[in-house]
């Protein structure tokens, strides 16, 4: 039987979005398919009480690559918003990423030359030849004061493991800026779309057919049967009915609320430092937007073990896993009628411009 599209894409989150569009601005047919039941994958917005819920965790578009900014600006408009987190530890508020404002809550100091001495001599103080472990390796980098409030707990409850469990590679280095600016991102472009990054999908996908609720891998054989190439964004080692074993991530849970007020934080994003708090941060998702809505709605992220049936976030990628990784990618070589991309079917955690970026590569390497 004569295969009725040019290309299957599985998986309709952004990899997927945006590909699909290229291959149909070039004539060429194509079917989406996703076991969820919407699009636009962990981009997800979800309108609630008026306000854009983030339902799969706060995603905040920044890039310098003016190319990939105009792209995605073709779909929607961008608000204003500057990602600009806070820490919480114990009811001290410090701001993230580390920068002057940070120093001088720390320790009071108010120059650049005063913050840089002062972590200099930490540093030098608690020095560890060859760290072997994270904590040794945070303390080398911006020593225990920083280390204690405001990576300790949080990265403990990100990995489900003490600091001192974990490799010292993970950190191999911690951003510091000796200026106030409380600017989370160095990139020339940043926002988040004024209505939502399911519009924003919806635009990049209209016109081409899409089934949801229908998953790829229940069927593999008649799925490649209906189309000449078939580009999957899934797992890769589910891909290869976990040959070679599980690949590792993190998950998350979270616990969203209606409240009856309009701010409940007065940051969108407000992370918790210490140990004792069971969660990593809560997100108020109207700060995303500057809403003024009579209500708003927060959510508590839990950083999860993962285990086969929960949502993958994020990669573990530490020497074990990214060798299983290469495992499959070797096996992706014999698939020549199917193209592995996004953080899944690499096995790569992506900003989302860099995702753009692939998946208008790969895109015009196909369509040469």
């Amino acid at each position: 039987m004569k295969p009725k599209y040019d290309f299957l894409i599985v998986g309709a989150g952004l990899y997927g979005a945006v590909f699909a569009h290229e291959v149909k601005k070039a004539g060429k047919s194509c079917l989406i398919i996703d076991k969820r039941g919407h699009i636009a994958g962990n981009i997800y917005t979800e309108k609630v009480e008026d306000i854009q819920v983030h339902k799969y965790g706060a995603h905040i578009f920044h890039t310098s690559n003016k190319k990939i900014w105009d792209y995605v600006n073709q779909f929607t408009k961008f608000n204003r918003y500057i990602n600009s987190p806070i820490a919480n530890y114990h009811g001290e508020i410090y701001n993230l990423p580390f920068n002057m404002n940070t120093f001088n809550k720390m320790w009071g100091v108010v120059t650049p030359d005063e913050a840089k001495e002062k972590i200099r001599q930490q540093c030098k103080d608690h020095y560890v030849q060859d760290p072997q472990n994270l904590e040794e390796q945070a303390i080398n980098l911006v020593g225990p004061d920083m280390y204690e409030k405001l990576i300790r707990g949080y990265t403990e409850k990100q990995w489900g493991r003490p600091c001192t469990e974990l490799p010292a590679f993970i950190i191999r280095r911690i951003p510091v800026r000796f200026t106030y600016d409380n600017n989370y991102f160095y990139d020339t472009y940043q926002g988040i779309p004024t209505d939502g990054y399911t519009a924003m999908v919806e635009r990049m996908i209209e016109g081409i057919e899409v089934k949801l609720h229908t998953d790829y891998l229940e069927d593999k054989s008649y799925w490649n049967s209906v189309a000449e190439k078939v580009v999957y964004s899934g797992p890769i080692d589910a891909y290869f009915d976990y040959k070679y074993g599980v690949l590792g991530y993190r998950s998350l849970r979270f616990e969203t609320e209606v409240l009856d007020m309009p701010d409940y934080q007065g940051n969108a994003v407000v992370n918790y430092t210490d140990r004792e708090t069971p969660f990593t941060r809560i997100i108020e998702h109207k700060h995303f937007e500057f809403g003024t809505q009579p209500k708003t709605i927060i959510s508590k992220e839990y950083s999860m073990k993962w285990q086969l049936g929960d949502e993958p976030y994020y990669p573990i990628n530490d020497r074990k896993n990214n060798g299983l990784y290469q495992k499959y990618k070797a096996l992706t070589e014999s698939e020549n009628n199917v193209i592995f991309g996004g953080r899944l079917g690499e096995y790569k955690y992506y900003d989302m411009d860099k995702v753009v970026g692939v998946a208008l590569r790969k895109a015009r390497e196909v369509l040469k």
